[in-house]
C-alpha cells in the first residue's frame, strides 16, 4: 500500500489538514484531534451501525489523548438506516449548537458523514471524520450531497479537517457497502469523458491537477473487482485510496465536476424520486450510480461511432424547443418538487441560433480529437457491466427494481436536473438524444440485447 499520492494531495488541500490511512489507524483519532484542536472539546456523532463498528475504539483513543467530551456520543438510530435528508442536518445542527468550543468527530462514510459535514458547516465549525466503509468518495470531499424539499444537490460546506480511514474497518464492513463504493467510483470513467467533451468545447476547461487526483489512481483502484467482492485487503485498500483521492480532488476544485458526470445524474433522478428510500437497508447511492455508469458508457459508444457528417446544423436548429416548450416538458416529466430547479437548469443550458451553430461547428472541428481522447478514457458498456458484476454490484436496472419504461425515460430526465455539461447535453444540442436512446433500446441496440441481467 502506498500513501504517497494521498500525502502529496494533502499538501495542497484547502481544508483537510491531516489524514491517517492504513491498518489499525482508528487509534490515531485522539492524537489527530489534539494536534488539530488542542483547546477544543469533542462530540462524537454516529448511528447505531457505525458506532458498533468503530465507536469504542475511537472513544478510547480520544480519552487516552486527554480530549474533553462535551457530552456522551450522539447516536442516530441504525434501523431504518439513516437517510440523508436535510431534516437530519437540522436535528444534528441544533444538537451541536449549544456546545461551545466543540468539534464533531463523525463516524461514517456516506450519509452520516454528509449530515455531520453540513451541520458543522452551517455552524462554521470544523469537524473530523472517521470512515467506516469504502462505500463512497465523499468522506474527504468539499460539499455534502443532501436532499432538501425533495431536490438533491451537493451543498457547499467544508471538507473534514481530519480524516481517519482504517483499512481493517473497510475490509470488515458489510460487502454491500464495499460494492456500492465500487459503483460510485467506476462512474469517474465516463465522468472523465464528459469533462473532456466540455473541455474541448470550451465550456469548462479541465484542471490538470484535480484531473490527475481522480484519474491517476482510478484504473488501479478498479482493477480487481472480484478481489474487492471477496474482501481482499489489497484490492479494498486501493479502492479506499481512489475514493480519498477523488474526495480531495472535489475539495481542491470546490465542485464535484472532477468525479461526477451523466452516470451520477441517473442516480440523482432516482434518489429525488424516492426510489429505494423505503427499503431496508435503503437502496444505496453507488448501486444506482453503477447502473447509470453503464447507461452513460452505452450512450458514449453510439456517439463516438458517429462522424462529423452526422452533426447536422439544420436538424439541430429545427429540434430546438422554445423556452416555454422546455419548461412544459420539464414539468410534464418530473415530480413537482423537482421542477423549479430543473426548469432553471434546463433553460440555462438551452441553445439556439448562432450560438448553437457555433457549438456544432466547433464540435465538427474538434471531433477527431474528441474521439481519440474519449476512446482512450472510456470503457465499453459491456466492460462496465462486467466490472460491476465482478464487484458484486448491480449492473442492470432490473437489479435495482427500475422497470424498462422508467429506465428509458431517465435518459431524458437526467439531462434536465443539472447545469453540468455531459454526453446528455451534446446529444440534446444536436437534436439526437431521442434518436440515440431509441437506437440503444431497439432490438439490435445495447439495451435491446440486454433487456434482462446476464445469468
Amino acid at each position: 500500500m502506498s500513501t504517497e499520492l494521498i500525502n502529496k494531495a494533502l499538501e495542497t488541500a484547502s481544508e483537510t489538514k491531516a489524514i491517517s490511512f492504513g491498518k489499525d489507524v482508528n487509534k490515531e483519532t485522539g492524537p489527530m484531534f489534539v494536534e488539530l484542536f488542542p483547546d477544543s472539546k469533542v462530540l462524537v456523532v454516529a448511528d447505531e451501525n457505525t458506532y458498533a463498528a468503530v465507536g469504542d475504539a475511537v472513544v478510547s483513543s480520544l480519552k487516552e489523548a486527554g480530549v474533553e467530551f462535551a457530552d456522551e456520543p450522539y447516536v442516530f438510530p441504525g434501523t431504518p438506516t439513516l437517510y440523508g435528508g436535510y431534516e437530519n442536518v437540522e436535528i444534528l445542527r441544533e444538537v451541536i449548537r449549544p456546545y461551545e468550543n466543540t468539534v464533531v468527530v463523525s463516524l461514517g462514510a456516506g450519509t452520516l458523514n454528509d449530515i455531520a459535514k453540513l451541520a458543522s458547516g452551517e455552524l462554521e465549525r470544523p469537524y473530523i471524520n472517521v470512515c467506516t466503509a469504502a462505500s463512497v468518495d465523499g468522506f474527504a470531499a468539499f460539499g455534502a450531497s443532501i436532499a432538501k424539499d425533495g431536490f438533491k444537490i451537493t451543498r457547499s460546506c467544508p471538507a473534514p479537517a481530519g480524516l481517519v480511514a482504517d483499512v481493517d474497518t473497510m475490509v470488515n464492513a458489510p460487502k454491500r457497502l464495499t460494492a456500492t463504493g465500487y459503483g460510485d467510483l467506476i462512474e469517474k470513467i465516463p465522468a472523465g469523458a464528459d469533462w473532456i467533451l466540455s473541455d474541448e468545447l470550451g465550456i469548462e476547461k479541465i484542471d490538470p491537477y484535480t484531473w490527475s487526483l481522480v484519474q491517476g489512481p482510478l484504473r488501479d483502484s478498479l482493477s480487481d473487482p472480484v478481489a474487492i467482492a471477496n474482501g481482499g485487503e489489497e484490492a479494498i485498500t486501493k479502492l479506499g485510496e481512489g475514493q480519498i483521492m477523488s474526495g480531495l480532488a472535489m475539495q481542491a476544485y470546490e465542485s464535484s465536476r472532477p468525479a461526477s458526470g451523466a452516470g451520477h445524474q441517473f442516480s440523482h433522478v432516482w434518489e429525488m424520486e424516492g426510489h429505494g428510500l423505503d427499503w431496508e437497508p435503503p437502496l444505496s447511492h453507488g448501486f444506482k450510480v453503477g447502473v447509470g455508469t453503464v447507461a452513460s458508457c452505452a450512450m458514449w459508444e453510439v456517439f463516438l461511432d458517429m462522424t462529423a457528417d452526422d452533426f447536422d446544423v439544420d436538424k439541430a436548429l429545427a429540434a430546438v424547443k422554445s423556452p416555454e416548450e422546455v419548461e412544459a416538458n420539464v414539468r410534464a416529466s418530473l415530480q413537482e418538487h423537482m421542477q423549479e430547479e430543473a426548469v432553471k437548469h434546463s433553460l440555462g443550458k438551452r441553445m439556439e441560433g448562432d450560438a448553437l451553430v457555433a457549438r456544432i461547428e466547433l464540435l465538427k472541428e474538434k471531433w477527431p480529437t474528441i474521439q481519440e481522447r474519449c476512446r482512450q478514457q472510456l470503457v465499453t458498456a459491456q466492460e462496465a457491466m462486467d466490472m460491476l458484476k465482478g464487484a458484486g454490484a448491480p449492473y442492470h436496472p432490473e437489479m435495482i427494481e427500475i422497470d424498462w419504461d422508467r429506465f428509458r425515460e431517465t435518459h431524458f430526465k437526467s439531462q434536465m436536473i443539472r447545469p453540468r455539461y455531459t454526453i446528455l447535453d451534446i446529444l440534446t444540442d444536436l437534436g439526437l438524444l431521442e434518436e440515440v436512446v431509441e437506437k440503444l433500446f431497439s432490438p439490435d441496440g445495447f439495451w435491446g440485447q440486454h433487456k434482462h441481467p446476464e445469468a
